[in-house]
């Protein structure tokens, strides 16, 4: 079972991602992981990559399709893709889908579901701006939702804790209206194909997951 797994930032596509992981046994394939690995490891991708991301812009298409085919090249016939994927944060506009369809008959396989968290942006807003990352240990925590402890620190390590760069409520602004420019097509594009499935992605996150379950209990 291949799945894409689409929504505005903050929508928790994420969140999602892990429940079906635990669930499914499916493999995440995370966009933001593998941008946020190659930075890390200063490759070619990550040097573009951390430009683009760091204002809220997305990266060029042609360097995530690229990096998402050598992934898949070297991944999809290993034993932790027998059960499938999930696609989270790919595609993100409407040449990455039709790539993707290349890539699909390429490695010969298939998407059985594309569900959309459907979130208004006010909440985004919330969501996204109220985030705070720890330096040392990279445990993720929210002023409002998910406070720590003490103000600032984490606590399970005592780091520190900080707000990334494209978390900013003007870069998480940015994000959004890159969002509606160049993502929010895919919802028509896949509409139009019978493929895709909107979840109320602003309920509690087991009451998201529990709606996505039914979808994609439904395809077996």
């Amino acid at each position: 079972m291949n799945i894409i797994l689409m929504g505005p930032p903050g929508a928790g596509k994420g969140t999602q991602a892990a429940k079906l992981v635990e669930k499914y046994g499916l493999k995440q394939i995370s966009t933001g992981d593998l941008f946020r690995k190659a930075i890390k490891e200063e490759t070619k991708f990550g040097v573009i990559a951390k430009y683009f991301i760091s204002f809220g812009y997305l990266v060029p298409d042609d360097f995530t399709i690229q990096m998402i085919q050598e992934y898949l090249e070297e991944n999809i016939n290993t034993e932790e893709f027998k059960n499938g994927f999930i696609l989270d944060g790919f595609p993100r506009t409407i040449i990455q889908a039709r790539k993707l369809a290349d890539i699909c008959s390429m490695f010969n396989f298939k998407i059985d579901a594309v569900i959309n968290l459907d979130i208004p942006e006010d909440v985004l807003v919330k969501r996204l701006s109220g985030r705070r990352t720890c330096a040392d240990c990279g445990k993720s925590y929210h002023i409002v939702y998910n406070p720590p402890k003490k103000e600032g620190v984490c606590d399970a390590c005592g780091g520190e804790l900080t707000q990334r760069s494209d978390e900013s409520e003007e870069a998480v602004q940015v994000r959004i209206d890159t969002y509606n420019k160049q993502t929010k097509p895919l919802i028509d594009y896949y509409t139009m194909l019978g493929e895709l499935t909107n979840v109320d992605g602003n309920q509690s996150m087991d009451e998201v997951a529990e709606e996505i379950y039914k979808v994609l209990d439904n395809l077996k």
